[in-house]
C-alpha cells in the first residue's frame, strides 16, 4: 500500500509538471507572435464604469483598446452581464487575449462577512478561511477572476484607517490568518470555478506609515521589515498566492513601487515568487509626486525595472514603456518576464479555453442567493464579537425582561453593517438584505418582550436635542442596549484619524442614559480600536462589535440573548488616549522599563498616563469562566534540532458551554539583539462545555525560538526563555522556563 501510494504521488507530480509545461509552451509560441505594443497592453489595467475605487483616469477610447489588444486587465466590473460584454471585445483582437477582471472582494461579495479587523478577532482560522471561501465562489460566479486581497499588512496604530481591512498587530497571527485567507480565495486549484486569484498585499510595510497617515512615508531598520512586516507576505506566499500588489508608501527613502529591494531581491529572488506584481492604484505615475521619478516615463523606467507587473490606472507604461525599450533604456527581456508572468495566470484560469467562464448568469443567481451561505456570515460574525466588560452578569439577557430599551444612531441602520469596503451591487436593495440590529433583537425577543427605541444623536455632530426622548425611553425599560461608534466610513482607506475618541456627544449620550440608574450594555460599531474612557470605567457591559456585515442583527442579538457565548479576543492593543500610539503588546523592555503601571522618575514612562492599554490584545471575556492549570514542559534544556512538548490543563468551571483561546507566548532573555518582552507563537481555539476539563499541548521547535540578528540571519540562539500561557497577553495564567542549549 505505502509503493503504491508513493507511485501516485509520482504521477500527480508528473503531470502537473506536464501541465505546468504545457502552459509554459503555450505562454511562449504566444509570446513570440505579439507585438511590443500588445505586450504592453498585458501591463495595463483599467477601471470600468461601474464604480471606481480611486482617482479615475478619463479614457474615452477604452472599448477601441480592448479590440486592439492594448489592455490586459480591468477592474470595478462588476456582474456577469458586463464582464461578458467587455471580454467580447477582447475576442476581436487579432490575437484574441482574454481579459482579467479584478474587483476589490475584502470582506464578501454579496454576502458581507465581518470586516477583516473583526474576523481576526474570531483567533478562528478556519471560519476566517470559510467568509473568504464563500467570497470567491460569489465572486467567481459573477465574473470575476482576481481579488485585491487579503491585506496582510502589520497595524500597530489605530490611527490609520486601513488597520480593518487586515488582521491587527501582531506577525503569527497576522501570517497564520494570511495563509487561511489566500486558501479561501484560491480554493483547491487556480481554474475552478468557485476560485479566485489572491492578491497580498500592500508590499511593504504600508502599515507603518509615519503619524498613521494614509499613503505616507515609512521608515525602519532591514531586521524590522524582516521580523514583523514580511512574515505574512512569506506565508501568503507559502499557501499558493497567485499576484502580489505592491504599496503606496516609500520605504527608507524608495517608494515601494520602485523599490528593487523589495520586489526583485526578496520577493522574485530570494522568495523565487512566480506570479506577477500589480501596482497599487495610479502608484507608478504618483512616484512622481514622490519626487522620485522626474516625470511618468522615469517612473515607468523605475516600476518595471524593479519588477512591477501591471500599471493600475496610471498609464505610465501604456505610453512609456515602448520607448523606453527601443531607447535601449529597458530590456525586452524585462517586458517578456512581466508579460509571461501575467498570460500564465490566464491560461491557468482556463480563460484561454473559455473566455467566459466565469460570466454564466444561471450559475451567478444560485451563488448569489445560495442560503448556506448567510448561514455562514452569520457564524463567522458571531465568532468576531468581543465582550470587553460584563459587570454584575448583566448580560446574556434575562428571558424575563419585560421591556429593552435600543437606542443610539446605529440601530436602525441598515448598510452601514457591511463596514467599509463592502461590495455594492446595483441589483441589491441592502435594506431588506442586511439584517439591522433592531430587526435581528426583535426577532429573537418574542412577543412577551417589548422593544422601544429612539436614535439620541448621529455619529457625529453635536446636535443633543435628541436626548431627552432617549432619556425618556430609557425610563421606561428594564435595560438599555446602545448602539454607538463610527460609521462605517470612518475606518478605511483614506480614512485616518488623529482623534480615537468616539465621535460628536455619542459618550454624552452614554452618561445621560447612565444617569437613570437603569442597567445598560454598550455596543461599540467600529473599524479600528477607539477610545471610550467614560464607557469603559462606568457601563457595566461592554460588547465590541465592529462592523459584521449583512447577518450583523442576528450575531448580536444571539450574543445578547446567550444564544451564542461570545468568543471573540483582540487583534490589536486599545490605547488609553492618542499619546501612546503606535502602541503593540509586544514592545522592547528598553534599559530604564517601568517597573509598574503607576511608575515615574527616570523610568520608561508618561508622567500623565500609565503605559499599560485600556484593552490588551488578545482580550476578550465570556459567558462563562476558564481555569488554567498544571503546567509542563517535556524538558527543561533542548538542542536546537529537538523540540519541547507544554502541556496543561483547561477547565470549563462556569455554568455554561465557551470557547477560549489559549495563547501561548514566549520571552527570549537575552540576545545578539534586544527582544519584545513576549511574543505570540501559538494559539488553541478550544471548545468546553460546562465543568469539562482538557489537557492542551503546544510544541515548541527551533522555528518558535528563531530570531534575526544584526545580519539579517534566520538563527535559534542559546540563552534562556519563559514560556507563558494566558488569557491574553496581560493575563498570563502560567509560567515555566526552559534552556536553548547548543
Amino acid at each position: 500500500m505505502k509503493k503504491l501510494t508513493t507511485f501516485a504521488l509520482l504521477m500527480v507530480s508528473f503531470f502537473a509538471a506536464a501541465q505546468q509545461e504545457t502552459i509554459d509552451q503555450k505562454v511562449n509560441a504566444l509570446l513570440k507572435k505579439m507585438t511590443i505594443e500588445e505586450k504592453i497592453g498585458q501591463l495595463n489595467q483599467y477601471t470600468g464604469d461601474n464604480s471606481a475605487t480611486g482617482p479615475i483616469t478619463i479614457n474615452p477610447n477604452k472599448q477601441a483598446e480592448i479590440k486592439a489588444g492594448l489592455i490586459g486587465s480591468m477592474l470595478n466590473v462588476v456582474g456577469t452581464k458586463y464582464t461578458r460584454q467587455y471580454q467580447e471585445l477582447a475576442m476581436q483582437s487579432r490575437l484574441k487575449i482574454p481579459l482579467l477582471f479584478g474587483q476589490d472582494v475584502i470582506h464578501g461579495y454579496k454576502t458581507t462577512f465581518p470586516i477583516p479587523l473583526a474576523e481576526a478577532a474570531s483567533w478562528d482560522l478556519q471560519a476566517i478561511e470559510l467568509a473568504a471561501r464563500v467570497a470567491a465562489t460569489e465572486a467567481s460566479a459573477s465574473g470575476i477572476h482576481w481579488t485585491f486581497a487579503p491585506m496582510v499588512d502589520i497595524g500597530r496604530d489605530p490611527r490609520w484607517g486601513r488597520v480593518m481591512e487586515g488582521a491587527g498587530e501582531d506577525t503569527y497571527l497576522g501570517s497564520k490568518i494570511a495563509y487561511a485567507r489566500v486558501k479561501g480565495f484560491q480554493g483547491n486549484k487556480l481554474g475552478d470555478l468557485n476560485s479566485v486569484m489572491a492578491c497580498v498585499k500592500h508590499f511593504a510595510a504600508y502599515g507603518a506609515a509615519t503619524g498613521g497617515r494614509d499613503y505616507n512615508s515609512v521608515d525602519m531598520s532591514e531586521r524590522m521589515l524582516f521580523e514583523t512586516y514580511l512574515p505574512p507576505f512569506k506565508a501568503a506566499l507559502d499557501a499558493g498566492a497567485a499576484t502580489f500588489m505592491n504599496s503606496f508608501n516609500d520605504i527608507n527613502g524608495i517608494p515601494a513601487t520602485g523599490n528593487v529591494h523589495l520586489q526583485r531581491d526578496i520577493l522574485k529572488g530570494k522568495w523565487n515568487f512566480q506570479g506577477f506584481v500589480v501596482s497599487d492604484w495610479g502608484s507608478i505615475g504618483e512616484m512622481v509626486a514622490h519626487g522620485y521619478s522626474k516625470d511618468l516615463k522615469a517612473a515607468a523606467l523605475s516600476a518595471i525595472t524593479a519588477g512591477s507587473d501591471m500599471d493600475m490606472e496610471s498609464n505610465a507604461y501604456r505610453y512609456n514603456l515602448a520607448e523606453l525599450v527601443k531607447e535601449g533604456k529597458v530590456s525586452i527581456d524585462l517586458i517578456d518576464d512581466a508579460v509571461k508572468r501575467i498570460l500564465r495566470k490566464k491560461y491557468e484560469l482556463g480563460l484561454f479555453e473559455n473566455p467566459y467562464k466565469y460570466s454564466d448568469d444561471k450559475r451567478a443567481e444560485k451563488a448569489l442567493n445560495n442560503p448556506e451561505n448567510r448561514k455562514a456570515a452569520l457564524e463567522v460574525a458571531e465568532k468576531s464579537i468581543v465582550l470587553l466588560k460584563n459587570e454584575n452578569q448583566t448580560l446574556p439577557l434575562s428571558k424575563s425582561l419585560k421591556t429593552i430599551a435600543f437606542i443610539g444612531p446605529m440601530v436602525k441602520e441598515y448598510k452601514a453593517n457591511m463596514g467599509f469596503w463592502s461590495v455594492e451591487l446595483p441589483d441589491v436593495d441592502y435594506d431588506k438584505w442586511v439584517v439591522s440590529q433592531w430587526d435581528g433583537l426583535q426577532n429573537k425577543v418574542g412577543k412577551n418582550t417589548k422593544l422601544l427605541y429612539a436614535k439620541g444623536c448621529e455619529v457625529d455632530g453635536d446636535n443633543k436635542d435628541g436626548f431627552a426622548e432617549a432619556v425618556a425611553t430609557a425610563k421606561q425599560a428594564d435595560v438599555v442596549i446602545l448602539s454607538i461608534g463610527e460609521r462605517r466610513d470612518m475606518s478605511g482607506e483614506a480614512k485616518s484619524r488623529s482623534d480615537l475618541h468616539l465621535p460628536g456627544v455619542q459618550e454624552d449620550l452614554v452618561k445621560a442614559i447612565q444617569a437613570t440608574g437603569k442597567p445598560v450594555v454598550v455596543l461599540v460599531n467600529a473599524g479600528r480600536p477607539l477610545i471610550f474612557n467614560w464607557t469603559a470605567d462606568n457601563i457595566p457591559a461592554i460588547v465590541y462589535t465592529w462592523w459584521l456585515g449583512t447577518e450583523a442583527g442576528n450575531a448580536i442579538a444571539n450574543v445578547l440573548s446567550g444564544d451564542y457565548n461570545p468568543s471573540g479576543k483582540l487583534p490589536m492593543t486599545f490605547p488609553r488616549e492618542v499619546g501612546q500610539v503606535p502602541i503593540y503588546y509586544n514592545h522592547f523592555s528598553t534599559g530604564r522599563p517601568a517597573p509598574n503601571e503607576n511608575s515615574t522618575g527616570y523610568v520608561s514612562s508618561y508622567i500623565d498616563l500609565k503605559n499599560s492599554p485600556k484593552f490588551p490584545f488578545g482580550y476578550g471575556l465570556s459567558y462563562t469562566k476558564f481555569n488554567y492549570s498544571d503546567l509542563k514542559l517535556s524538558s527543561a534544556k533542548i538542542k536546537s534540532n529537538e523540540t519541547i512538548k507544554v502541556s496543561f490543563q483547561l477547565s470549563n468551571v462556569g455554568k455554561v458551554a465557551g470557547e477560549e483561546v489559549v495563547q501561548l507566548y514566549l520571552q527570549d532573555k537575552f540576545g545578539s539583539v534586544v527582544r519584545p518582552v513576549l511574543e505570540l507563537k501559538d494559539f488553541q481555539k478550544v471548545k468546553l462545555n460546562a465543568g469539562e476539563s482538557k489537557t492542551i499541548e503546544f510544541t515548541i521547535d527551533k522555528e518558535k525560538l528563531s530570531l534575526y540578528n544584526d545580519k539579517i540571519e534566520w538563527v535559534a540562539e542559546p540563552g534562556d526563555f519563559e514560556v507563558m500561557i494566558g488569557a491574553s497577553s496581560a493575563d498570563i495564567k502560567l509560567k515555566a522556563n526552559f534552556e536553548l542549549v547548543q
